[in-house]
């Protein structure tokens, strides 16, 4: 029998996972604040339940999508008080990119209520989800994490088991450092060859392709670039400098420098100022043609 999968969060990211669940033939079950997302796990064939509470008492496997610490603590808190059974243990994977610390307090306050709480943060966008492109930092527990090794095996053919509770974050941040020196760069490159007269077209599909220079940012979001289109957003830029900030302060607290990384936050802070907070990353693009007095 397959485990009932119940999912908090039910965002880009949360609503991608129940899909591919539910089109593995798992039971989804979910919850989330905001009504367009239970919506949506309704027409695709999930069951959306009141509450958090609700969730983690029908469920076998949590998986948890979150966008903040906030949320994370109120998730944990009231699982916590749901009243579960200890004869029926479960184990809650938390992907979301959060702090180490707020992640390892839903670990020690879950403890007693016979839920291992795995951190297994994801790399990648929803879209790199139907590409089987994802790559998920399993950390925790080995034998919870072998466990739901069949759970994220529908997700991605990439989930390394990366050792102690705590690595999976670890990882994702240098997975995202890299993402947003990545961004800038394509946007930066984008500009440049506009500016030297050349079609921003061809720039994409003779670079992104390239076994040398290109990777799958420049794929993804130079496309982006050209069209100058940049909803629907695969990641926000409001989300993304919440991403920014924890791996801004994972850094000052292993007293390890970032200097290409923090030249790039000005320019995702300029696009929160040019009104994109809602615009994928890729409009980065907009504040480097913005500071080149943009294009006639």
């Amino acid at each position: 029998m397959k485990p009932v999968i119940g999912i908090v969060g039910l965002g880009i990211m949360g609503g991608a996972m129940a899909e591919a669940l539910l089109s593995a033939s798992y039971k989804v079950i979910g919850f989330d604040v905001a009504k367009a997302p239970r919506s949506r796990l309704q027409k695709t064939g999930g069951r959306v339940l009141p509450s958090c509470a609700e969730v983690a008492r029908s469920a076998d496997v949590l998986l948890c999508s979150l966008p903040s610490v906030g949320a994370l603590d109120q998730v944990v808190e009231e699982i916590a008080n749901a009243g579960l059974s200890k004869d029926r243990p479960r184990i809650l994977i938390e992907t979301s990119t959060l702090p180490i610390e707020d992640k390892e307090r839903a670990l020690n306050r879950l403890k007693g209520c016979s839920i291992e709480v795995l951190d297994c943060p994801i790399s990648g966008t929803a879209q790199r989800l139907k590409e089987r492109a994802w790559t998920i930092f399993v950390s925790g527990n080995a034998k919870a994490c072998r466990k739901i090794a069949p759970v994220l095996t529908v997700l991605t053919d990439k989930a390394p088991y990366v050792g102690a509770f705590g690595n999976g974050s670890r990882m994702k941040f240098v997975a995202n450092h890299l993402v947003a020196i990545y961004n800038v760069a394509v946007a930066e490159s984008m500009t440049f060859g506009r500016k030297l007269g050349l079609d921003a077209a061809q720039v994409w599909e003779l670079f992104a392709a390239s076994p040398v220079v290109g990777n799958g940012v420049y794929k993804l979001r130079g496309r982006m670039m050209i069209e100058r289109i940049y909803q629907p957003a695969t990641m926000k830029i409001r989300t993304w400098q919440k991403d920014m900030q924890v791996i801004g302060d994972s850094a000052r607290s292993a007293d390890c420098p970032l200097p290409l990384f923090s030249a790039c936050v000005p320019i995702y802070t300029s696009a929160m100022a040019l009104g994109l907070a809602d615009a994928d990353t890729a409009s980065v693009c907009s504040v480097l043609e913005e500071m080149t007095g943009g294009f006639r």
